[in-house]
């Protein structure tokens, strides 16, 4: 019998913590667009009035981002050093394949930064990180919309199926 509860408490716990999971990975998603709006706001300004070289203006926009979005900028900035890849949209594809933790709304800006860095003049780039931007905030807003509800939905969902798995198994 008591294998049972213990069993029953587990199958609370196990399907409690996939839901509090959820939640935080929607909050983690949240805070990279949150990383990469920063960065595409830094890397126009240094672009802007600094003509900062792309490897450099990479490594140095690293350092203002952390976890993955920091790791993927720093893959792009060796990518271009070395010149592994022809241009840099197939640098950036080669950083993002070094980075598999990124999320894939933040995958999707970082693809199209990579398409517009590099491969335009100084108004053409700034454009295209303007419209980057645009759609990491769009992006965002997405993320934002009803957050409160879907996360307190996702953990109470959670809960609530661990409750019927355990009566079940009762």
């Amino acid at each position: 019998m008591e294998l049972k509860w213990i069993g029953a408490v587990l199958v609370m716990a196990g399907c409690g913590a996939f839901g509090f999971s959820l939640a935080a990975a929607h909050r983690r998603e949240e805070g990279l667009l949150r990383q990469l709006l920063k960065v595409i706001s830094f890397m126009e300004c240094e672009l802007q009035y600094r003509l900062t070289p792309l490897p450099q203006l990479c490594r140095n926009a690293a350092k203002l981002a952390g976890g993955p979005l920091r790791a993927l900028l720093q893959g792009l900035a060796r990518e271009l050093e070395f010149q592994a890849a022809p241009d840099a949209p197939s640098c950036m594809a080669a950083a993002l394949a070094q980075v598999p933790e990124l999320p894939k709304s933040s995958r999707a800006v970082c693809r199209q930064l990579g398409q517009t860095l590099g491969q335009f003049d100084l108004p053409g780039q700034l454009k295209g990180l303007e419209g980057a931007e645009e759609a990491c905030r769009r992006a965002l807003d997405v993320l934002e919309k009803g957050r409160d509800a879907r996360l307190r939905s996702y953990q109470t969902l959670a809960l609530c199926a661990g409750a019927a798995l355990t009566i079940l198994f009762l």
